[in-house]
């Protein structure tokens, strides 16, 4: 049997009382006797709803709350949707329950304009356009370090080059995929580059993966080619490390990455170009990246994150950091890093970032001697209230933690929040803040119909970070990207299965997922 409670009614926490006997009334000769309402201030249940039919016709109800979990104003708005819900049934027995719009006309243009964003996108350009842009602008700039390593985006620039030519001698070109099986390095960042250089999209392959788990990749995307350590270490000097010039276009693949399904059949995620440039370019007034910026390649390039580490730094002529495995997986080690490297930018997952807490916490002489100005969370759910002992130790704005509810299929991050000491105190759910601005984020039910605030749904994303789709998978396709019931035609909308509300003051709160697959 589930443990007990205290905190709610064993039985049912929501009552609805319906009074339809006579009004008691006891009229004497010189005086009359009638029952008096009676408030004894205390609730017994969450809710309580109680109806009685008055004398003249109608119906007069009044709701009890418990004030520990509802304040005047979420009661209040309950009891006019109560009240919608009970005049649409009146006026049509016959309608579906489903049918029923619960939200008055205001409410509803806040939820879907307002609160959902205008999902207006920047201006489309491709990968390579803007990094060859940035290369040209500080060819002497350090691009990407790594132990042993050093290159300036000259260097970077032309090494990838070279590759780009020896790949479209290979038949590699826009609309096909180049499988990469390397570890982390600089050589990982130039393959990255050459292959979206070539046209083609770049299918990473973790060398850690089960054959099985690779063999099916390799068998499903078809790439040209396998691009491995032994590939780079060929003599490509042969090969000019001018711009190779392929037609590459916004709506061009960039990647195909992998993810695991609820069937456990990994379905790979085709994304173009036009994706990744706005999602940058939709966040730059919240970040405001720049050349001064040191970023690290923490995550495996198999993890979209890496998306947002390698062209957040490249594309803003920052500086990129590539994290060793071990390191990665030391947080004492990793704390070492961030300070010698004078890292900026932190992106970590919050388990990762726990983890680096508990380093800071045992050498806070260290971590006081952090330069960073952002640490960014992704890929799982955060828990504010543990970030409490993060901020014993350092101020709200060195550095502003900063969470970011993303998935694969729209490209890396949906939605973001800065965090404070206060949010963290508050232990609340997990805050997910505001949509991109270039995306529109809703809160359905099983109609595909907007829930009023503080009522969990499941979030929809639409917008200019939809992937393409799955590849090779019209069916699954077709069945989470569906078709938008609030744009113009033809938009799509994706399915996260997630689940969410949005609160009071029309920011975010993630829930958990509908189907308990883990992402």
């Amino acid at each position: 049997a589930p443990a007990r409670s205290m905190a709610r009614h064993p039985l049912f926490q929501v009552m609805l009382a319906f009074q339809n006997m006579p009004e008691a009334r006891l009229d004497l000769m010189d005086f009359s006797v009638g029952l008096e309402p009676f408030d004894h201030g205390t609730a017994m249940f969450d809710l309580q709803f109680s109806l009685e039919e008055r004398p003249g016709g109608g119906l007069l109800g009044t709701i009890t709350y418990a004030a520990d979990l509802f304040d005047r104003p979420t009661a209040q708005s309950i009891g006019e949707r109560f009240e919608r819900l009970l005049r649409a049934v009146a006026a049509d027995p016959s309608v579906r329950l489903s049918e029923i719009d619960l939200l008055d006309p205001a409410e509803r243009a806040q939820l879907l304009t307002t609160w959902a964003g205008d999902g207006a996108e920047p201006e489309p350009a491709t990968i390579v356009a803007l990094f060859e842009a940035q290369a040209a602008r500080s060819p002497e700039a350090v691009a990407v370090t790594a132990p042993g390593t050093s290159l300036t985006y000259g260097e970077l620039n032309a090494r990838a080059n070279r590759l780009a030519h020896a790949l479209i001698s290979e038949g590699v070109g826009p609309e096909r995929f180049v499988a990469l099986a390397l570890p982390r390095s600089a050589d990982l960042v130039v393959a990255v580059l050459a292959v979206l250089k070539a046209g083609a999209a770049y299918l990473p392959i973790d060398p850690d993966y089960p054959a099985d788990r690779i063999a099916y990749m390799i068998e499903d995307a078809k790439p040209v080619l396998t691009i491995t350590t032994e590939t780079l270490t060929a003599d490509l000097s042969s090969y000019p490390d001018t711009d190779p010039g392929a037609d590459v276009r916004p709506d061009h693949p960039a990647y195909v990455i992998y993810t695991s399904g609820s069937t456990g059949r990994p379905k790979g995620v085709v994304v173009p170009h036009r994706n990744v440039v706005r999602l940058l370019a939709s966040t730059e007034a919240w970040f405001g990246f720049g050349a001064g910026d040191v970023w690290t390649l923490f995550h495996s390039y198999a993890f979209d994150f890496s998306v947002w580490e390698l062209w957040g730094a490249l594309l803003y002529g920052g500086r990129l950091v590539v994290v060793p495995f071990g390191v990665s997986r030391s947080p004492g080690e990793f704390l070492e890093l961030l300070v010698r490297e004078r890292v900026t930018v932190l992106n970590q997952t919050p388990s990762a970032f726990y983890g680096l807490m508990g380093a800071d916490r045992e050498d806070p002489g260290l971590g006081a001697r952090l330069g960073l100005r952002f640490v960014i969370f992704g890929g799982e759910a955060l828990e504010p209230a543990r970030l409490g002992d993060w901020y014993s130790r350092h101020a709200d704005d060195a550095p502003v933690l900063v969470n970011m509810y993303g998935i694969t299929e729209t490209t890396v991050h949906v939605s973001y929040v800065a965090l404070d000491e206060v949010t963290a105190a508050s232990g609340r759910g997990s805050l997910i803040g505001a949509g991109i601005p270039d995306l529109r984020v809703y809160v359905l039910d099983e109609a595909l119909c907007p829930v009023p605030p503080g009522v969990v749904g499941e979030l929809y994303v639409a917008g200019a970070g939809l992937a393409r789709g799955y590849l090779n998978r019209p069916g699954l396709t077709a069945e989470r990207f569906v078709a938008c019931p609030f744009g113009p035609p033809g938009e799509r909308m994706y399915r996260t299965g997630d689940l969410g509300r949005w609160r009071a003051d029309g920011r975010l709160e993630y829930v958990g997922r509908a189907d308990l697959q883990v992402q």
